[in-house]
Parts: structure tokens; C-alpha cells; sequence
């Protein structure tokens, strides 16, 4: 045993190294599973090759540190080793991190050159423009040489010659090949950032001799195997910074496949890491450049400061004014001085190690360098509401007391928010792990007829002309999915049935105005119970094909929504600390909100039918009404509504059923109520995309269609007709379905029923599953309940086969089931039969199937 073992160790000093050397043969061509806590998403678990190092410590790749959410300052690791050869297989295929480079949420890379990466490379591949002699004409080379040699111009000018722009360095430094260029820059002659013309592929080309370097080394990297690089694929006219760094690994795994892309990764961190160090880049106090222009700017906002307090004393303004103007001045006054920061750094130090950290994106956000560099403007109270005395100074300059007191007072809040927030979204992914978990990629396609129609834009409300949705937006709603109708663009046809890979999306986004919408398959519109199909999901984002059988799509969706929850402000937007402004609900209490289909504080009004709107002004509250269209169908109930609450409509004006009346927040139960299921579905994941997109988080609109296709999976029976259902019970609309199309083929009664929506934490409850529903919340009334009734558990979900010890339904463990049946036999005439026995013929039903009764 290991006891033994460390003694015969201690024993005997000879026999380490043999042990060693033991251990480094056994572990040969194995991995290992690294795990960071928390686990929030799949990629919180990763596998590697080890390497046996000498120390106590675990040494890891710089690139997999996002994913994991790590960093070298102490964070712990736990190591699991996967022993038989199966897990062995399965750890190397499904998640070496070398096969998980696209984020499963949004499908862009999460391994991505950061930090000191970026700086080199940008830094690498910034052109130097010289200032002196900029614009000046030329009308042979000679004479720009002669003007370079007597100083009239730098190296790096941009001037014109014989009508075109270029520079004395690209005359001067003229390469036939990338090896003279990169000779030049080891010799000293010229440096990185400096114009050449340099011979590539039989061109002549102007570039720098930096971009000239970073060509070199990805082309040798992605060439290594003998295959030629497509034209095109590198730009030598790019300063790559985050971005574009970002869009070439994208563009790699694309066209040249996980290894390469591995590969070309590890160079741009070694390349990146080396320059970063060679390159000198670091910040000094002086390199904080406060503009000429920021005194002027307060000064000016200083006067017009006296004349609003003028106007407020003279009674012009109520003290709410008074507070909106104040606020808006100084807001106003910052935005400027900010302006002025990034005006001085772009145009007189371009160099700026600070403005180089910014603009490449290695550190530091333009709020950040305004506050250090500019002024650090108003500050926030722990309600939220904004503090009317701005802090004009900058850290360069320093803070007085006041100031400092300003700052402070605000700043505890975050640091409270912070250790609320991350309870707050642990709890929200264990619930909607356990509203979705049995949503497991069951079935090729369910032949559904229904679609969605997702429209890229929308009319202005004030002018009535057509505003395109914004590209990112775009991407996150369409990317992936699977076309239900034909769509055309730019003479070109998509079929139906046909992936919208990543550049179908991109075209898409750039020929908006004239494609208004594209009518897609969605989660929400497939027909199979308790699980989806390939056609409906569409790809898998983290491998950018179409989804495999058996793909646990529910906890994927669970995990893309909660593990950002971190990130995601707590803060209920305050309309400044005056008596009577209404809270409105942002950041992660928004997203519990809509998830748990509560009513929100602020409920807006919506008109319940068509017509014509009447307000009624009394000397509290307004009263609303609305005029039907027909006789005899007007709301004689009228609602009353604050003061405080704003009327978006005036009397008289006509309404239709569904519009908003008012300011506040749309409660999901009665939109659903008025409009129906598909605007509701709508409505819920707009709202969440809205608050993730406030934040800059991607998050694909599927993952949160899959939770709300849970919320609005249950109906309430209104008549049971001739089925074993009873008027108001609550049941799966797929168990209805079922239950009428069987009660219809004996020319029986149907059922009718009402749509619900039910939050996340209710939906979980309400579940088949009794063992699913008393792992997750009130275990002993659950149990109770399911024994008094006799429930009997189907084991469809994750959770109650995990209960049980049993293999889970998903992956390699559901095609043990498909081995025995296909779902529906139209499967096998439009994709084939594969591997799978000829399918169970569909008969039908001889009678009702057994229905949950009233015990249910």
C-alpha cells in the first residue's frame, strides 16, 4: 500500500530514481483530468498530457487559465487520473484541452491569445507614422530620398509620390525577400514598427517590418506539414490586436482544424510572450498624460453649474430638475475630458505604453484610462443613485479628502455586491440545471412544421424607418441554426434544411436592410418529450457542426447562462435618489426574475384588446380604459394606474391587444394570457439577452430558448372531453397531445386546455420525475406526495439515473438505447439507417394510452 511505499522511499534514497523513472514510463501517451473550483461550466475540468516536474507545484499552459478562470497567485488544482482504457480513451477524445478550444456558449474561441500576448504581437505590428513632412509631394523616388537624407522627412512620413502614399522607409528599405527584411531588423538598420517594401509570393509589398516577422512565423507554424497557406489568410496590413488576433484563430479552426490551430496557438504565446519582454513595453507615473484642455473643459462646466444653481434659487426649476441638470452637466463634462485624453494619446503619443495596453486590449478599459488620466467624474451611492459633486481629479493628479470620502462611499457597495453575486448566480445554475437536465439530444429530426421567424431589425418608432440589429446581435440569434424556409441573399439561395455557418451569419448581418428576417428551427418549436432533435438545436457551438446524438443540451444551456451570472451587475437602477423614482430591476435580479416568471415591482399596463384608449386624470392616479372596436366589448373595469407611472399612449389614441401602456416592466402571465405562447417565449429571451448583452457577455439565444421551452411546457386543463384528464390539472403539453390525437382517432371528445408559464424553481417541481423533483427542493413533501399517489419514475432525466448509480441517458450511455429502436421511422427514409436495426413500424394507437390521473 502507499504506507508501505513511502517507508521503502524513506528507507532507501537509492530507489527514488528508479521509481521515477518507473512513473515517467507508466505515464507515457496517458492524461490526467485537471479540476479548478468552482466548476461552472464544462470546461472547469480539462485533460492534459503530464510532464513530471521537480517542486510541490503544478505547472500549466498560460491559455487554458480563461476557461478554468485561474491564476498564478495560489489558486488550488485537484488532479484525477482516468484508469481504465475506455475512461482513458474518453478523457483523450472528449476533453483534452486541445480539443476544446470554442466556448460551447457562443462558439468563439476560449483560447485566445491575453495579456502580455497581445502586447507583443501589437506592438510587433504597429506602424510608426513620423509627423515631420506628412502630405509632402514627390515626383520621382530620387527626391525623396534626397529630402530623407537631409532630414526634411523621417523614415516613416507618410508622403506622395507621383499621386500615391507611401514613405521614404518603403523607397529606402526596398526587400526582395521576407529573410533580407528580417536581416535588416537583427543588423539594427530598421526597427519593427518602421515601412518597408518587401517581395512575398512574387508581390511586391508595403507593410512594416514587424508584420513582415509576424507572417513569417505563423505561415512556417501552419506550413510545417508541407500544405501550401490560401491566399489571403493573413492581412500584412493589420496591427493585430485582440480582435483580429481573436478572428484569426477562429479563421484557423475553421479552414485548418483543431491540431493546427493548437499549434498556430502555442507560437502566438511564445512569439507573444518573447516580444512583450524584448519589446520594453512598461508603465512609469509620466507616461499618465493628463491633456492641455481638461482645465478649460471644468472650467466651462464650472460656470454653467453657477447658472443652473442661479435658475434653481430663483424658483425656475423644482429640485428633481435641478438634480437631472447637475448630473447630465458633469456626465457631460466627463464624456469631454475623456474625449480630450484619447485625443492627446492617439495623436501625440501613439507609443504610449498605457494607450498601447489599452488599444491592443492586453489591460485596461477607455474607463480606466479616463480615471486615471482624465477626471474620475460622478460617483454612484449604495442605492445606486448618482452623487451631484463630481470628482474633477484624475489618480495622476491625486484625490483630496472629499473626494477620496466620494469614492470610497460607493466603492464598499461593489465589494458587498460582489459576495451576494456569487452565491446568487451559483444558486441560479443549480436551478436551471435542474429545470433542464433532462434535455438530451434524443432523435435526427422530429418533422416538426412549426419555425421561428428571427427578424434582423426593426422599425423605428419616431421616424418609421428600418434600424439593423447589430452585427454581434446577430450572430448570437442565428449562428448555427438550422433554415425552415428557403432565404435569399444577394442572388444566391440557401435551402431549406441548410446549417447558417459562421459566414452565411456575417453576410447575413451585412445585407440586413434587405433580409428583414430569416424563419429558423428552434428548441422551442420540437416535438420530441422530455429531449430535442439535431434539426431543431442546430450545431454544436463548442465544435461548430451539427449537434451528436446524445449531447446533454439542457446542462450546456444551464451551464452558458449561470457561469456568466458572476459577471452580471446587482444593482437596481435608482432614478437618482428622488422621493417617487421607480426601481427598475437590472442585472442578475432581472434574469431571476424572468426565469422565475415572477411579476415585476413596476408592472406595465398592457391593453387587453383592440381599440380606442381612454384616460380618465384624477388627482392621485390616472384612470385607463379602453373602447373596443365592437359593440358591447369594451373593459368596463378600469385600471388605475400612479402618477409616478408615465402613460406611453394618450386618450383617444388607437391601441391593439398586447401594446404597452405604460412605463415598467411586462409581467410574463399576462402577456401570456394576451398574446399567447410565441410572443411570451419572445418576450423572456430578449429580456435576458438584454441584461447578458448590457454587460458585454455572449450568450447564444438557444441555450436560453431551452429553459424557457421548460417554463412553457405545461398546460392547465380547462375540460378534460373523453381523456382520463380532469378540469385544472396541470400536465405536459406533449401528454395532451398524445391523449387527444388517441381519443380523435376513436372520434371521441378532445381535451382543451390553457397554456401556463412556470417558473424555473416550480417547473423543477412539477416534474414526472418524483426522485428528480426530491433531489432538488421540499424532498419530504415531494415523497409524500409521489407515494400517497403512486407515481411510478420513467428515469428519462440525468439526475435520477445518477441517484440510482445507473449509466446516464446521454452521450454513449443513450445509444444503448438507440441500439434497440430509432424514434420515428421517417428518420430512416430521409437520413439512412447507419448502423441501426430496422425501426419498430408506428401503429397506431388501439386506445387511449395510460394518462396521469388525478393522482398525478
Amino acid at each position: 500500500n502507499i504506507k508501505q511505499a513511502r517507508k521503502m522511499l524513506d528507507r532507501q534514497r537509492d530507489i527514488k530514481e528508479s521509481v521515477w523513472d518507473a512513473l515517467e514510463e507508466v505515464i507515457e501517451d496517458k492524461v490526467v483530468l485537471l479540476n479548478r473550483a468552482p466548476t461552472l461550466h464544462r470546461l472547469g475540468i480539462q485533460a492534459f498530457e503530464p510532464i513530471l516536474v521537480e517542486g510541490q507545484s503544478i505547472q500549466l499552459h498560460p491559455l487554458v487559465c480563461e476557461a478554468f478562470n485561474a491564476d498564478f497567485d495560489g489558486d488550488q488544482m485537484a488532479i484525477h487520473v482516468p484508469l481504465s482504457a475506455q475512461a482513458q480513451a474518453e478523457a483523450r477524445i472528449q476533453m483534452l484541452s486541445s480539443h476544446n478550444l470554442l466556448s460551447p456558449a457562443h462558439g468563439e474561441p476560449n483560447v485566445k491569445p491575453s495579456r502580455d500576448i497581445i502586447l507583443g504581437i501589437f506592438t510587433l505590428t504597429q506602424l510608426r507614422v513620423d509627423r515631420e513632412g506628412t502630405g509632402r509631394k514627390f515626383s520621382s523616388k530620387q527626391k525623396v530620398l534626397d529630402a530623407f537624407d537631409k532630414g526634411e522627412i523621417r523614415l516613416n512620413s507618410p508622403i506622395l509620390l507621383e499621386g500615391v502614399e507611401t514613405s521614404a522607409g518603403r523607397i529606402r528599405y526596398n526587400f526582395g525577400s521576407v529573410e533580407e527584411a528580417l536581416l535588416a531588423v537583427e543588423r539594427g538598420t530598421i526597427d519593427h514598427q518602421d515601412q518597408v517594401t518587401v517581395r512575398i509570393d512574387g508581390k511586391m509589398v508595403q507593410t512594416s517590418a514587424g508584420r513582415v516577422r509576424f507572417y513569417r512565423f505563423v505561415q512556417e507554424t501552419l506550413e510545417a506539414d508541407g500544405t501550401r497557406l490560401e491566399k489571403g489568410f493573413l492581412d500584412l496590413n493589420t496591427t493585430y490586436e485582440k480582435n483580429a488576433l481573436q478572428e484569426l484563430v477562429l479563421r484557423s479552426f475553421k479552414k485548418l482544424g483543431i491540431e493546427k490551430t493548437a499549434r498556430l496557438l502555442d507560437t502566438l504565446k511564445d512569439e507573444g510572450f518573447k516580444l512583450s519582454t524584448t519589446s520594453g513595453v512598461t508603465i512609469g507615473i509620466d507616461d499618465v498624460v493628463i491633456p492641455p484642455q481638461k482645465t478649460e473643459i471644468i472650467e466651462r462646466a464650472d460656470r454653467m453649474l453657477e447658472k443652473i444653481e442661479e435658475n434653481a434659487e430663483m424658483g425656475f426649476l423644482t429640485p428633481e430638475e435641478r438634480y437631472k441638470q447637475v448630473v447630465q452637466l458633469w456626465n457631460d463634462c466627463t464624456d469631454e475630458v475623456r474625449n480630450a485624453v484619447f485625443d492627446n494619446f492617439s495623436k501625440n503619443y501613439p507609443f504610449n505604453p498605457l494607450w498601447i495596453m489599452s488599444q491592443s486590449g492586453a489591460r485596461g478599459n477607455p474607463q480606466q484610462i479616463r480615471q486615471l488620466a482624465g477626471m474620475r467624474g460622478l460617483m454612484a451611492k449604495p442605492d445606486g443613485s448618482t452623487i451631484e459633486v463630481p470628482i474633477k481629479a484624475s489618480f495622476r493628479e491625486g484625490l483630496d479628502v472629499l473626494e477620496y470620502f466620494i469614492s470610497t462611499h460607493g466603492a464598499r457597495k461593489g465589494g458587498a455586491d460582489t459576495a451576494l453575486r456569487t452565491a446568487d448566480s451559483g444558486y441560479l445554475t443549480r436551478k436551471l440545471c435542474d429545470v433542464s437536465h433532462e434535455l438530451v439530444v434524443r432523435d435526427v429530426d422530429c418533422f416538426t412544421t412549426e419555425y421561428t421567424e428571427i427578424l434582423l431589425g426593426a422599425f423605428d418608432e419616431k421616424t418609421g424607418a428600418w434600424k439593423t440589429t447589430k452585427a454581434s446581435e446577430i450572430e448570437t440569434s442565428l449562428y448555427g441554426r438550422n433554415l425552415a424556409l428557403d432565404l435569399g441573399m444577394r442572388g444566391s439561395v440557401l435551402g431549406a434544411g441548410a446549417f447558417l455557418a459562421l459566414e452565411d451569419v456575417r453576410e447575413l448581418a451585412k445585407v440586413a436592410g434587405e433580409v428583414q428576417s430569416v424563419f429558423v428551427r428552434t428548441p422551442m418549436d420540437c416535438k420530441i418529450k422530455a429531449g430535442v432533435c439535431q434539426q431543431c438545436y442546430g450545431y454544436d457551438l463548442s465544435q461548430a457542426k451539427p449537434v451528436s446524438l446524445g449531447e446533454a443540451v439542457g446542462i450546456i444551456a444551464a451551464e452558458s447562462i449561470g457561469e456568466p451570472g458572476t459577471q452580471l451587475t446587482m444593482r437596481t437602477f435608482h432614478t437618482g435618489g428622488v422621493a417617487g423614482g421607480s426601481d427598475i430591476t437590472l442585472g442578475l435580479p432581472r434574469v431571476i426574475e424572468l426565469f422565475e416568471a415572477r411579476k415585476p415591482k413596476v408592472k406595465a399596463v398592457l391593453a387587453d384588446r383592440d381599440g380606442t384608449l381612454r384616460v380618465v386624470e384624477e388627482e392621485e392616479r390616472n384612470l385607463i380604459r379602453i373602447e373596443a372596436d365592437e359593440e358591447g366589448f369594451s373593459s368596463k373595469t378600469a385600471t388605475k394606474v400612479e402618477k409616478s407611472q408615465r402613460l406611453l399612449k394618450k386618450d383617444g389614441e388607437r391601441v391593439e391587444a398586447g401594446e404597452v401602456l405604460t412605463r415598467g416592466a411586462i409581467s410574463p402571465h399576462e402577456l401570456l394570457e394576451i398574446k399567447g405562447i410565441r410572443e411570451t417565449q419572445k418576450y423572456l429571451v430578449d429580456e435576458v439577452q438584454r441584461v447578458y448583452r448590457s454587460q458585454g457577455v455572449k450568450v447564444h439565444d438557444k441555450h436560453i430558448e431551452l429553459i424557457v421551452r421548460q417554463m412553457l411546457k405545461w398546460v392547465e386543463i380547462v375540460d378534460g372531453g373523453e381523456t382520463r384528464m380532469l378540469e385544472g390539472q396541470t400536465v405536459e403539453r406533449f401528454v395532451v397531445d398524445i391523449a387527444n390525437a388517441a381519443v380523435l382517432g376513436l372520434g371521441q371528445k378532445e381535451a382543451t386546455w390553457k397554456p401556463l408559464i412556470l417558473g424555473i424553481t416550480k417547473s423543477s417541481l412539477t416534474t414526472k420525475s418524483w426522485l428528480s423533483a426530491a433531489s432538488f427542493q421540499h424532498t419530504t413533501h415531494v415523497l409524500t406526495e409521489a407515494s400517497i399517489g403512486g407515481r411510478v419514475d420513467d428515469l428519462i432525466g440525468l439526475k435520477e439515473n445518477v441517484i440510482l448509480g445507473k449509466l446516464i441517458p446521454a452521450g454513449t450511455g443513450l445509444a444503448i438505447v438507440r441500439e434497440s429502436q430509432i424514434a420515428d421511422p421517417r428518420t430512416l427514409e430521409r437520413y439512412g439507417t447507419g448502423n441501426s436495426p430496422a425501426p419498430v413500424p408506428a401503429r397506431a394507437p388501439t386506445q387511449a394510452p395510460e394518462q396521469p390521473g388525478a393522482t398525478d
